[in-house]
C-alpha cells in the first residue's frame, strides 16, 4: 500500500467525521450554476512524506505526473503567469483574454531582488543558497505578496516553500527537506496533485545541488472537501490501494532549467479508475 494512500484516507476520513461545515455561511466560491460552494473542513492539517522511502503518488486513482510537473515548472522554471505556456487547461478559469493570471505564481518567482551577492529571483536564490549556504535557515520562497494581491486573478493557494538541509550519519551526501505551506486546498481536486509536484521539485533540486531527498512536510491551513465532492471522496477512500510506484528522474540533467515534463516518470504505477468530471468551484 502506498503511504500516500494511508495519509489521504486518514485525512479525508477525519475531515468528513470531525470537520466543520460552512453551509449557510457567507462564502466566496460558487459552482458554475451560481450556487454557493460550501465545504466541510479541518484547520491545520500537517502531512509528512519521506521521499527517500517512496514517491507519494496516490494509487486510489492516478495522478498525472507529467501534467502536475508541467504546472510546477511553469511556475518555478518558466516563471510564467500566462496559460499559453502550459500544456493543460487547469488555469483557464482565472485567465484574462490575453491568457494572463495577473501578478500571481510564476510572475512573483521571476521578480528579481537585491541581495549582497547581487540581483536574483527567488528560485535562483534558493539554488544559490543550497549550493553555497546549505545550512542557512533562510532558504525559502513566498508568493503571497500583499502589495500585488489586487493584481492577481487568484490569490496563491500553495504560497511558500521553506527548505532545510540536514546530514544523515550514514551518508556523505546532504539531505534536502522542505515544507510546503498552503493557505487553502480543495482536497479532492488538488491534494495529491500538489504533493506530487512539490515532491518532483524536491527531487529535481536535490539532484542539481548534489543532495539526496528527505522529508516533504505539507501544511494546509484550510483542508476542505466541497459539498458536491463528498460522495466522490467517500467512494475514492473505499477503494483498495496498491503499492507505491517507482519514481524516475532523468539522471543526466544537472541544471534545473534543463528539466522538462518528459524527464519524470512513474513506473509500476497501478491505480484505481480515474474520477472524471469533478465539479470545480470558482
Amino acid at each position: 500500500m502506498s503511504y500516500a494512500d494511508i495519509v489521504f484516507k486518514s485525512m479525508c476520513q477525519d475531515i468528513i467525521e470531525n470537520g466543520t461545515s460552512t453551509e449557510g455561511e457567507k462564502v466566496r466560491p460558487h459552482w458554475e450554476d451560481g450556487t454557493p460552494a460550501y465545504t466541510i473542513k479541518q484547520f491545520g492539517v500537517v502531512n509528512r512524506y519521506d521521499l527517500s522511502k517512496e514517491f507519494p503518488a496516490l494509487t486510489l486513482r492516478r495522478t498525472a505526473i507529467k501534467s502536475c510537473t508541467d504546472e510546477m515548472l511553469w511556475i518555478w522554471q518558466q516563471k510564467s503567469n500566462n496559460i499559453h505556456d502550459l500544456h493543460s487547461h487547469i488555469w483557464d478559469e482565472w485567465a484574462d483574454e490575453d491568457g494572463s493570471i495577473g501578478k500571481a505564481y510564476g510572475y512573483q518567482m521571476g521578480v528579481k531582488h537585491q541581495y549582497k551577492e547581487g540581483m536574483m529571483d527567488q528560485v535562483d536564490r534558493v539554488i544559490y543558497d543550497l549550493k553555497h549556504n546549505p545550512y542557512s535557515r533562510r532558504i525559502m520562497t513566498n508568493l503571497y505578496v500583499h502589495q500585488d494581491l489586487h493584481e492577481m486573478n487568484l490569490y496563491p493557494c500553495a504560497y511558500s516553500m521553506t527548505f532545510n538541509v540536514t546530514k544523515r550519519k550514514d551518508s556523505d551526501k546532504l539531505t534536502l527537506n522542505g515544507i510546503l505551506n498552503q493557505r487553502s486546498q480543495d482536497v479532492l481536486a488538488a491534494n495529491n496533485w500538489n504533493v506530487c509536484q512539490y515532491a518532483v521539485l524536491m527531487h529535481m533540486l536535490a539532484q542539481v545541488c548534489h543532495m539526496q531527498v528527505g522529508e516533504l512536510v505539507h501544511v494546509i491551513a484550510d483542508a476542505h472537501i466541497y459539498d458536491r465532492h463528498i460522495p466522490l471522496v467517500k467512494e475514492l477512500i473505499s477503494r483498495e490501494p496498491h503499492p507505491a510506484p517507482d519514481f524516475w528522474l532523468n539522471p543526466d540533467i544537472k541544471d534545473f532549467y534543463q528539466f522538462t515534463r518528459n524527464d519524470v516518470r512513474l513506473d509500476n504505477y497501478e491505480t484505481g479508475p480515474q474520477i472524471t468530471n469533478i465539479p470545480i468551484a470558482v
